[in-house]
């Protein structure tokens, strides 16, 4: 049997995605120059032999790629990867669109061209247009990129003559700074062909039969089996049948018939005994481990894959006594204890990442090797391997803070209050344990402890700081337990008197009523003197001596105003601290230490934000107290001035999270060899306890300190700031806390030449000839600003050499030097450090910060800062563990930027067990390689075992751990391979496919495709009932073909005002020329959405109506377009999971009620268009040909009792390919409407194993996001029924205001009382005096179904039940029978469903409906069940067939349509939401 999934896309050749990885390895590092051009100009596709272009592609690919890499390429194109990127370039060039009759086209700001000589003409009129919108993935050419410069974008197929003749062009003058030049992909003439994918499972689970429910319609058998691989070749038993067959042709019957024979004679499927189950596990890892290592890993695939077909033989495997107990001893020591692995879980770790194996499939998983193989290869190439690449790997890295906080603990800040110590807050409880009490939420809690703390930074002359201060008295007056301080930075020159500055006069006074009084006499006086203020003045002099002899007539204003004041100490030290800090513009605030936005200090949102950062704060306190991190006894004050984000002083240029690494781990070769010429040459200065040394890049030191950060300084020396930023790195290295070395790069303005070198000559000439000590204090003279005055009056440099440097020698090196090496230098700067001439820099362990600004500093302080930070994430540790190993100091430097550039993910887990030599697989890598250490812990027959198993024979090393029997009843095959290969003809192969063999023909099989979650797939091809698989009934071989029909998007939504999903809230997603394609609701449940789409870059827009009228897009995350855009873009360029946040923010006050009902309601016109189109809306589900005859049958009888216009809703996710085939020729013979609905099972909804309780699911669960918004009413109707009445009657029936009616179960045949489990127990006091409501019919009223969020309830209710596997074991109707109470049903009259099981004979006559419910008494089949019970049901079941054979004899003497083909070159078509059948191609 054989089943793949199939996707339609663009052809995407080899070459593209090779570039396309290559781009997006390169985008991880720095982009040179030669890899851009390099990977566009790979040669094109020769016409002899697709293997040789493919082996010339990868070696070509090898040159700019480590042999690690290249693996990881293969794997990619295995995976098609990188398809969805490419064809969402071709997308985003069809919305352009494209000029007719162009290969290539130019778009330049929204005109095309499709030459370089009208390419250049729009141009040079570009900036009068706007500028086109850049996505994050797309590739840039390495250049100058300024954000005033004309974009260029070039759509065309890479290798082509029409790319080179456009990139020759556009790469010039993006080199010489005149354009941005971007590429995207664009085949003007595409193939379409279906691609073969790989990544996903295909399980054969075992059916019940219990019930039958097979089709006795007989099955045309395909002629063939179309696959690459041949079933003879299989190895039986030890027989070899393909070797047979060819030796004996004449006995080929025979030889089938013996196969057939041994087969089932090995696939024993008789039930196994409870105590044969009890060690299954147990044997199956001791049969793993007896067999040769690299066999392990296929033989356990093969036992979990296989497992029901296997289990005979693995009970007749001994089990190591040795072995048991090292399993148990690691399974108690290791795993349940250290790790929290308990019984039947199973874990897989990468280089000590944990890995969800319920989150992650293989596309996710080579993101995550593919970084890790940047980090293995850079330690590899620093010289670290072997066992020592784990210790650097899982050194705990400091994640960049959120946001950073100042200490606050400063003798400057004026603290008007103090809530420990006033008497104002006296009556207060003082116990931390408070915190923990149970209040009423958005309750501040009064404690008396200094929790909330708020600094202004104020210029009291200013205008704002009279609101800022009104505002602190609003707190301070209503007894809001927040300690307020002031810094006031006023006029610091001595000269300067309370009589000629306002701001010396308020501070004077302060001091003054502090002194003469009392602190808070003093903010008394400070809010009385504000009040006077007119709204738009600021205070004045005048202000200010007014209010003092007012209030104090008594007081000499000369003493206290004038020049000799008694009251003007630490005047000075508020301006000192500001400054200190690096806080902005005045005035700005702290709060607990963390600085507010210049945005946020807006008093009309000051008051709400603070209210909203102690509440915030209230939470971190309480799970300190709760965690034991904080006690009574400890001052809250310094326990937040102890946190790891309170620094010393904020510079964000320092401490923002954005930041750019340099990389010192490529080989030669690989990067640019511009740095490593570089490197020998820069200067640096190192300092420890005994001596100065200025040495050359090799890092000689002496005595035992080993420097955690190295600091470059990228400046021109010949300029004062150069200067300035050097002095003040050479001071910070000097002191006596710092474990800093200092190096400097040139980067001058102009072109070097001896003239305006000097500075520079002479320290390296210092260096080449003096002593270290000589060298650091002759360059300390030599920037001082004085000497520099000295020089331009004429003074040489060798009149300002120290005392015992040996001049002769420094003036012949002076004399003598070059200036190559500054040139280099310049190179440097400007090709890797990207500045440009004369721009100033920093560069931190590799980190780099700059350029600076023309008038921004880099102080003394700035160095402290970056330095403690520096240290803080990744150095401190590092330095630890290169002292401790011994190795060189250089790699400190080296490892921290590797370290930091990569992501930060959850901590690494060393894993290690007790014991290792029975239960444990060791799969050593070979010597001198790179390798990941991979971890798996598996049970080897469960669920996780069947996808482990492929991903470990990769390249593993394994933990095989038996603890607990969870057997899995299924067949498996988990869909990938290492490597794309190439087939015998010289083709390509089209993909790997499912391939199941050796499957015992007695069990009844159902099959089920297991895809990544944002997969939407569909069974486009088998003739074969896929949900009913009876080998023994099959000739020849089961094929089915799957496709990939759409990736999902989804997101979580959430109103900003009320911190709730904005329930009822309505989406649109569409592309430029179609801006409405899909739309969706916003569930209640977490605010989720999902919509379907395919690659392409999409807009997702509020809903035109009461959603845009209501709402605002305020925010947005992981989308591809600014966070404060209106529309959202989003690129879907990967099989990846597309997850967007959104936040939204209401225009109305109204309450959220009534808010709600306002979204979810519509307006009397539309009302009034829903009234004119009179349609009856019929839904249903079915699955397997015999449940899809029925739904036939049943369409057919509905359509026999109506003369309303039908439309029937079917759900698309489990139909056959052959109903899908024909419903358009039923929808034309009886003149109806259909849609197929589908919609993918949330991946945060508890999710159900077998096949029927997800159908269950979707005929309950998502009835308010199945339908399109503007459908109102809706009839289920199940498959198996037969309608005998108008169901415009049930619809038009009035439902009292309940969202849906269902019919009761019957009570009048008395036989099956006993089966009636809704009259005792549970149901019987859950319901009452309510009936049991049957699933099988009901009308839902989708407007108060949404209205009242009646989907949300039930899911909500769903999530809580189904934890429980022996809840809702008849999960479409216990629930909603189980929410009664909250989700009203409307009980339907009884005639409206009559059913054998449960109503009597005499009720018959007058039921309006009839369903073939199943008898748990009789358990007679379906089939014979509907010909005896419904006389009707044999006509419609034989004009069904009639139909259905005209349907066949019309396509006679056509090809068989056989639906295994590799290549389908045609478009599929699909019913979309606008109720007509047209013909579009998917993904």
């Amino acid at each position: 049997m054989y089943a793949c999934c199939a996707t339609n896309v663009l052809t995407s050749t080899v070459l593209i995605l090779v570039g396309r990885f290559t781009g997006q390895w390169n985008e991880w590092e720095s982009q040179t120059k030669d890899m851009f051009i390099v990977y566009f100009h790979l040669p094109p596709p020769p016409t002899e032999s697709v293997r040789s272009y493919y082996n010339l592609i990868l070696k070509k690919a090898g040159q700019f790629l480590t042999d690690l890499q290249v693996s990881l390429l293969k794997f990619a194109l295995s995976l098609r990867a990188y398809s969805p990127a490419v064809h969402a370039f071709q997308q985003v060039a069809s919305d352009e669109p494209p000029p007719e009759a162009c290969l290539a086209f130019v778009a330049v700001h929204g005109q095309h061209a499709c030459s370089t000589k009208d390419m250049k003409r729009l141009l040079k009129t570009a900036a009068g247009r706007p500028r086109p919108y850049l996505y994050k993935n797309d590739h840039r050419y390495p250049g100058v990129n300024g954000t005033d410069l004309p974009v260029a974008i070039l759509y065309a197929e890479i290798g082509t003559k029409t790319f080179n003749t456009f990139h020759k062009v556009l790469s010039e003058r993006a080199e010489e700074g005149k354009i941005i030049y971007v590429l995207r992909h664009f085949v003007a003439e595409p193939r379409r062909e279906s691609m073969l994918l790989s990544g996903y499972g295909v399980e054969l689970a075992i059916k019940s039969t219990e019930y039958k429910a097979v089709d006795d319609t007989q099955v045309k058998d395909s002629k063939s089996a179309t696959t690459s691989e041949d079933d003879d070749t299989d190895e039986v038993q030890g027989f070899l049948f393909g070797k047979l067959k060819e030796s004996h042709p004449e006995l080929q019957e025979q030889l089938r018939d013996l196969k057939k024979h041994l087969l089932e004679g090995s696939n024993d499927m008789a039930p196994l005994k409870v105590w044969e189950l009890q060690d299954l596990s147990y044997q199956a890892a001791a049969r793993i481990m007896s067999v040769p290592k690299f066999d392990s890993l296929k033989l356990m695939q093969d036992l979990s894959q296989n497992f029901p077909s296997k289990a005979r033989s693995l009970t007749r495997v001994a089990v190591n006594q040795e072995m048991r107990k090292e399993i148990e001893e690691n399974q108690k020591v290791q795993l349940s204890e250290t790790m929290g692995i308990h019984p039947g879980d199973s874990s897989l770790f990468i280089n000590g990442m944990h890995i969800d194996l319920d989150v992650h499939n293989p596309f996710s998983i080579l993101d995550i090797i593919r970084g890790e193989a940047k980090i293995l290869e850079g330690l590899h190439n620093l010289g670290i391997k072997g066992p020592n690449v784990s210790k650097f790997l899982r050194l705990p890295v400091t994640s960049v803070e959120d946001s950073y906080a100042l200490d606050i603990r400063h003798d400057s800040i004026m603290w008007i209050n103090d809530i420990e110590k006033d008497s104002t807050y006296q009556s207060w409880p003082f116990s931390l344990q408070e915190l923990l009490r149970a209040t009423f939420p958005g309750v501040i809690r009064q404690i008396r402890r200094n929790f909330f703390n708020l600094i202004m930074f104020l210029d009291p002359a200013q205008e704002d700081s009279a609101e800022l201060v009104k505002l602190a008295e609003l707190f301070y007056k209503h007894k809001i337990p927040l300690r307020i301080g002031f810094v006031f930075v006023v006029n610091t020159d001595e000269k300067v008197d309370g009589y000629g500055d306002a701001g010396v006069a308020f501070f004077r006074v302060l001091n003054y009523i502090t002194e003469e009084y009392d602190i808070t006499q003093a903010f008394l006086s400070m809010i009385s003197m504000y009040n006077k203020v007119d709204v738009g003045d600021s205070l004045s002099v005048d202000a200010v001596t007014a209010y003092l002899k007012k209030k104090f007539p008594k007081a000499n204003a000369a003493k206290i105003l004038g020049v000799d004041s008694s009251y003007d100490d630490q005047r000075k030290a508020g301006g000192v601290f500001y400054r200190k800090t690096g806080l902005g513009t005045l005035p700005v605030a702290l709060f607990n230490g963390i600085p507010l936005s210049p945005e946020e200090m807006d008093p009309d949102e000051l008051e709400t934000l603070l209210l909203q950062r102690i509440m915030d704060a209230t939470s971190f306190f309480q799970r300190a107290v709760f965690m034991g991190q904080i006690s009574d006894s400890m001052d809250v004050v310094d326990f937040l001035m102890e946190q790891a984000n309170v620094v010393p002083r904020i510079n964000p240029l320092i401490l923002s999270a954005d930041r750019r690494y340099l990389d010192f781990t490529a080989s030669p070769g690989i990067t640019d060899d511009l740095f490593f010429l570089w490197l020998w040459k820069c200067v640096f200065f190192q300092v420890n306890s005994a001596a100065v040394f200025l040495i050359s890049c090799h890092f000689f030191l002496e005595g035992e300190m080993v420097y955690g950060v190295t600091i470059w300084i990228i400046a021109d020396l010949e300029q004062a700031r150069g200067r300035k930023a050097l002095l003040g790195a050479l001071k910070h290295m000097k002191s006596s806390s710092s474990s800093s070395r200092v190096a400097v790069i040139s980067n001058p303005g102009a072109k070097p030449t001896e003239d305006n070198s000097k500075f520079y000559r002479a320290i390296w000439a210092s260096l080449l000839t003096q002593s270290s000590k000589n060298t650091l204090d002759f360059t300390l003279k030599l920037l001082k600003e004085e000497t520099v005055q000295l020089l331009t009056q004429g003074t040489k440099i060798k009149d300002l050499l120290l005392q015992g440097m040996d001049q002769d020698a420094f003036e012949k090196k002076f004399n003598t030097l070059e200036v190559d090496f500054l040139r280099s230098q310049h190179l440097f700067c400007q090709e890797v450090l990207k500045l440009k001439a004369g721009q100033r820099g920093v560069v931190s362990n590799g980190r780099i910060l700059g350029p600076f600004e023309e008038g921004e500093e880099f102080s003394t302080d700035d160095f402290h800062l970056l330095e403690k930070i520096t240290l803080s994430t990744t150095a401190d540790k590092i330095r630890a563990k290169v002292k401790q190993m011994n190795l060189a100091a250089d790699l400190i430097m080296k490892v921290d930027a590797l370290l930091s550039a990569a992501p930060k993910d959850e901590a690494r887990k060393d894993v290690q067990f007790a014991k290792d030599k029975f239960s444990v697989l060791h799969l050593a890598p070979r010597e001198d390689e790179v390798f990941y250490d991979v971890v798996a812990i598996v049970d080897p027959l469960t669920r996780d075992a069947q996808k482990l198993a492929p991903l470990l024979i990769v390249r593993a090393v394994c933990m095989c751990t038996c603890v607990f029997v969870r057997v899995s009843a299924l067949f498996y095959r988990f869909v990938m391979e290492a490597e794309i290969s190439i087939l015998g003809n010289d083709t390509l192969s089209p993909g790997p496919v499912a391939r199941f063999t050796e499957i015992p023909e007695s069990p009844l099989l159902t099959l089920n495709m297991i895809t990544p979650e944002s997969w939407m797939v569909e069974a486009v091809r088998s003739p074969h009932d896929l949900d009913n698989i009876h080998l023994q009934e099959v000739n020849g071989v089961v094929n089915a073909e799957y496709e990939l029909e759409y990736l999902l998007l989804e997101g979580h939504c959430f109103d900003l005002s009320t911190g709730q999903p904005p329930r009822g809230l309505q989406f649109t997603l569409g592309m430029r020329q179609q801006p409405l394609m899909q739309d969706t609701i916003v569930m209640a449940n977490l605010g989720y959405f999902q919509l379907k789409a395919n690659p392409g870059a999409w807009t997702l827009r509020l809903r035109k109506g009461r959603s845009e009228d209501i709402y605002q897009i305020q925010a947005h995350d992981g989308t591809d377009s600014p966070a404060d855009a209106g529309d959202i873009l989003v690129v879907l360029n990967s099989f990846h999971s597309k997850i967007i946040k959104v936040r939204v923010s209401s225009s109305i006050t109204s309450s959220y009620s009534v808010r709600t009902c306002t979204l979810t309601g519509s307006s009397s016109a539309e009302e009034g268009d829903s009234k004119k189109e009179d349609v009856l809306n019929i839904f249903s589900v079915a699955s397997g040909h015999l449940y899809e005859r029925f739904l036939r049958i049943m369409m057919l009888s509905v359509l026999q009792h109506t003369k309303t216009p039908v439309k029937f809703w079917f759900l698309k996710n489990y139909l056959s390919p052959s109903f899908k085939e024909s419903i358009p020729h039923m929808a034309e013979a009886y003149s109806f409407q259909y849609e197929l609905v589908q919609y993918k099972w949330p991946r945060w909804l508890h999710q159900q194993m077998e096949k029927q309780r997800i159908i269950w699911g979707y005929k309950i669960l998502f009835l308010d996001v199945l339908f399109p918004l503007a459908v109102d009413k809706i009839i289920f109707v199940d498959a198996d029924q037969i309608v005998r009445a108008d169901l415009k009657e049930l619809r038009d029936l009035d439902l009292e205001g309940a969202p849906y009616g269902y019919t009761p179960f019957c009570d009048s045949r008395r036989e099956m009382e006993g089966y009636r489990f809704w009259k005792t127990g549970y149901w019987a006091s859950h319901l009452g005096h309510r009936k049991y409501h049957i699933s099988a019919l009901y009308v839902v009223d989708l407007k108060k179904f949404r209205k009242i969020a009646a989907g949300d309830r039930l899911r909500g209710q769903y999530q809580a039940l189904s934890q429980d596997p022996n809840s809702l074991s008849n999960l479409d109707q216990d629930l909603p029978n189980n929410m009664i109470h909250q989700v009203a049903i409307k009980s339907l009259p009884q005639d409206w469903l009559w059913c054998e099981t449960w109503c009597d004979d005499a009720s018959k006559a007058t039921a309006r409906t009839i369903d073939l419910c199943n008898n748990p008494k009789t358990k007679e089949p379906k089939l014979s069940a509907a010909a005896r019970i419904v006389p009707e049901w044999t006509a419609y079941d034989g004009e069904i067939k009639r139909l259905l054979r005209q349907l066949q004899a019309g396509k006679e003497g056509k090809d068989d349509q056989y639906f295994f083909v590799f290549y389908n070159k045609e478009f599929h078509c699909h019913v979309t939401f606008n109720e007509t059948v047209m013909c579009k191609d998917v993904i």
